[in-house]
């Protein structure tokens, strides 16, 4: 997969980086599980348990240190699994059988003929680098090797500049998803649809 010279993107990682990865992406996405998974260290636990590399493509510097990562979904997996069984492990089943219900809604369903990315979060000490562009045009390619001609995912309305990020590579809003008073659980009020297809390509 092409990117910046001084930044290679491959699929996958190791079992001995699942702690680096559960880091990184809990920093991206804390603000939003916060209230469900409630306490930093069990979270990052739970993530480290159930993050999948077949479902990552991890940008890397010439060291091989990760820099950032993309998951996806399709309907073999997806880039964070786990089920209540897993929650139960960190929280107990009291916990697990909250907590797990209100994650769900979160999920989102693969359609047919596009690769959903399933979260995309780069290390603070490597942004303005380009590592997210390295980052969706990785995930792109990806869809091409899988045949499929097109990318979704979900922007919410409390990250402004990632949604700008996707309007810049071509990516078209297509719908709005309002949460209701489960804005005060996740900490938004919306989602945007957005959708990248190979015509769009430039």
């Amino acid at each position: 997969m092409s990117a910046a010279p001084d930044i290679r993107v491959s699929k996958g990682f190791s079992p001995e980086e699942a702690e680096v990865v559960a880091q990184l992406f809990w920093q991206a996405f804390r603000t939003k599980l916060i209230r469900v998974l409630t306490s930093d260290k069990r979270a990052t636990r739970f993530i480290a348990s159930v993050i999948n590399p077949d479902f990552a493509l991890v940008a890397r510097n010439q060291e091989g240190a990760i820099l950032g990562l993309a998951g996806f979904k399709t309907q073999q997996g997806g880039l964070v699994g786990g089920d209540l069984k897993d929650l139960a492990g960190i929280y107990g089943w009291p916990g697990a059988l909250w907590r797990g219900p209100l994650l769900s809604l979160l999920e989102r369903d693969v359609e047919a003929g596009s690769l959903l990315m399933d979260g995309i979060f780069v290390s603070e000490v490597a942004r303005g680098q380009g590592v997210g562009t390295a980052l969706l045009s990785a995930i792109k390619d990806q869809a091409g090797q899988l045949g499929l001609t097109a990318v979704r995912l979900d922007v919410i309305d409390a990250n402004p500049r990632a949604k700008a990020l996707y309007v810049r590579h071509a990516f078209k809003p297509v719908g709005e998803e309002h949460l209701g008073p489960l804005r005060y659980v996740f900490g938004f009020k919306s989602s945007t649809k957005m959708i990248w297809t190979a015509s769009h390509q430039t």
